[in-house]
């Protein structure tokens, strides 16, 4: 059975009261992959008429990693205690983005991790998309998560 759907086959919030209070870490990543005619950024500080794509991607991300509950039906609010965005260029002169979020609670913030890996990348393609329409955003996923009743590890 989902966890988010009831006996009668209803969408349904998962219950956490009685779950144990753990610190939950989780780390998701989106790739953003340029059109080879405007790629070969490595280095390159990413600055557009709109302002530092990089910046404003981290600080994107990160809004969006605390207001997950917002966006994604049935997510539980969470206080996160730590949120970070990690942009760099891959050998393939593709943006990298890694958020990693943090919380003490009863329930997971992988949705979180996700949700900031993601807006990032969404962010990147908006201030990037007067360049080319061609962007690509990628391979979002979860890297890891550690807390609650198992860890999990991709291999990256």
């Amino acid at each position: 059975m989902l966890s988010h759907v009831t006996a009668a086959n209803r969408p349904s919030m998962v219950d956490v009261g009685d779950k144990a209070v753990t610190t939950r870490i989780a780390r998701a990543r989106a790739v953003v992959a340029f059109p080879e005619d405007i790629a070969g950024g490595k280095g390159d500080p990413l600055q557009t008429k709109k302002g530092p794509v990089i910046d404003t991607a981290i600080v994107a991300g990160v809004l969006a990693a605390k207001q997950t509950h917002h966006l994604i039906p049935f997510c539980h609010p969470i206080p996160l205690e730590d949120c970070s965005i990690e942009v760099d260029w891959n050998e393939e002169d593709e943006l990298v983005i890694d958020c990693s979020v943090r919380a003490t609670h009863k329930t997971g913030v992988e949705m979180e991790a996700l949700t900031g890996a993601a807006a990032a990348a969404l962010t990147v393609y908006d201030m990037c998309k007067s360049l080319s329409h061609g962007i690509r955003i990628r391979d979002v996923r979860l890297v890891a998560k550690t807390g609650g009743k198992s860890d999990f590890r991709a291999d990256e």
